[in-house]
């Protein structure tokens, strides 16, 4: 009756053992999964942003180029400056590694052939405008999409998000609005009556524009610097932003809205405006890798110890099995752990084994001739 009561009890024990082990080893389970899931999501998006930072950045010389591009054929340049043919290069390499990553191998092959076709002379300088309009529109629209394919434009810290504002909507907006008011205010000087009634609104349009965005650019750019609270970023990008400033200021003089344009002014402002871009866009997209890179080795840090805490979980489990189950066993032997088997045989060793058996509650035999004959 013992030994089946005790095989109950072992087989409830080990029951409820495989019971708790269930209840603490699911919701630890779900747990992790939601916590690694987590990770690795913010870990691929992350990723994705980087890849976005790569493409803008190798955008930044080509809108800068192209603003070159379209100075020199209003000028009389039939050839492209080679700086163009440089950027072009730059941005068809990242695009063969990120294109199908961030959908824009369509959108740049198109403006690839744009560029190719854009005019050689100045035969009609409105035409030749026209067509540098249409190009730096498709620049514009390619700056937009790397932003919103990589989530650039959905990044949840303040700081990335001023910053990927500054570099992917600010900065070529300004540089693509400046090169149009520069060269609207030579076309505007130049242009006979009706043409002057056509092309002065536009120029009018690209003051105002230029003024939004580098006051944009400016906002932006300071609560980046405000939100980081370093003292490097934050000469680095307020001396930029200086540079930048001045270049823009002095190509308005230059342009001089509602009189004739300075083109020794404008031409100076624009070397300075293309040194300061560069120089800027070069400071705002280190920054953003940097802190880039520090999310991703912070999320490595949170799944080791994510790792680290689930293996513990399952180390506990096994070791609480491990010591109910070899405590059952024990207790259905009868034995504690360690005990050794005792000899129950009756008698004393070395006694005759045909000796008579002790009576009932005798613990030595003699003890009664011992006492009768004390008797």
């Amino acid at each position: 009756m013992s030994v089946s009561v005790d095989n109950r009890r072992t087989r409830l024990r080990s029951a409820l053992a495989a019971v708790l082990t269930v209840l603490i080893l699911v919701p630890a389970a779900i747990l992790f999964a939601r916590v690694w899931g987590t990770i690795s999501d913010e870990r691929r998006s992350t990723e994705l942003e980087q890849q976005g930072v790569e493409y803008v950045a190798a955008l930044a010389p080509l809108v800068s180029s192209l603003a070159e591009a379209q100075s020199s054929a209003l000028a009389g340049v039939a050839a492209a400056p080679g700086s163009l043919n440089a950027a072009v290069n730059g941005v068809a390499a990242v695009d063969q590694r990120l294109g199908e990553v961030l959908s824009t191998r369509e959108r740049w092959t198109d403006l690839r052939q744009k560029i190719e076709k854009l005019p050689k002379t100045a035969s009609s300088p409105l035409l030749v405008f026209q067509a540098h309009v249409e190009v730096t529109d498709l620049a514009l629209a390619l700056y937009s999409a790397v932003r919103e394919n990589s989530e650039l434009n959905r990044d949840p810290d303040n700081n990335v998000s001023h910053l990927q504002q500054a570099i992917a909507v600010d900065l070529p907006a300004a540089v693509v609005q400046v090169s149009r008011m520069g060269d609207l205010s030579q076309l505007v000087a130049e242009a006979s009556p009706q043409l002057k009634a056509q092309l002065s609104p536009q120029f009018g349009a690209a003051v105002q524009s230029v003024n939004t965005t580098v006051n944009s650019l400016t906002d932006n750019l300071q609560a980046a610097v405000d939100d980081l609270g370093s003292s490097t970023l934050s000469g680095e990008l307020v001396s930029g932003l200086d540079s930048f400033r001045r270049g823009v200021e002095s190509l308005t003089r230059g342009a001089n809205p509602g009189g004739a344009p300075n083109t020794a002014t404008m031409a100076t402002a624009q070397s300075q405006l293309q040194v300061s871009l560069s120089n800027l866009s070069g400071i705002v997209s280190r920054e953003m890798t940097a802190l880039l890179e520090d999310r991703i080795d912070d999320l490595d840090s949170q799944a080791l110890v994510a790792l680290a805490a689930g293996g513990a979980a399952v180390l506990l489990v096994i070791a609480a099995l491990v010591t109910t189950m070899t405590g059952g066993s024990h207790r259905a032997t009868g034995r504690a752990p360690g005990e050794e088997t005792r000899d129950t045989t009756v008698g004393t060793a070395g006694s005759d084994p045909a000796a008579p058996a002790p009576a009932f509650g005798e613990d030595n035999p003699t003890w009664r001739e011992r006492s009768g004959a004390l008797r």
